[in-house]
């Protein structure tokens, strides 16, 4: 397993702004507040478009994220995991993006 994800955050992919990405891996990570819940169908076609893409994309509520950090951190590596033992295809991704987070060092706590 890679020893450091590097995610891209707010970065534009067609008329959306990814939450996170990493492109090596070809993931998305979003983080939904309340709001999305009004909002699923947008969700879904935004999802749906991802996909096509040959992106993976993970969900989380924000509550998640802020209350339950292990369980999503380990749930993201499960993902890289099976992501990197069965790499996605090389698409290309439409933006710059030039933000970059570095996160998860190291691996697993």
């Amino acid at each position: 397993m890679c020893g450091e994800l590097q995610f891209r955050r707010q970065h534009p992919f067609g008329d959306y702004i990814l939450d996170f990405v990493c492109l090596e891996n070809k993931l998305v990570i979003e983080i939904d507040g309340g709001q999305h819940g009004q909002q699923a169908e947008y969700g879904e076609n935004r999802t749906q478009k991802l996909q096509a893409a040959g992106f993976r994309v993970l969900r989380f509520w924000n509550n998640e994220v802020l209350n339950e950090k292990e369980s999503v951190r380990e749930k993201i590596w499960l993902i890289v995991e099976e992501l990197e033992s069965h790499p996605p295809s090389n698409l290309p991704l439409e933006g710059g993006g030039s933000k970059k987070v570095s996160a998860w060092k190291g691996g697993r706590s």
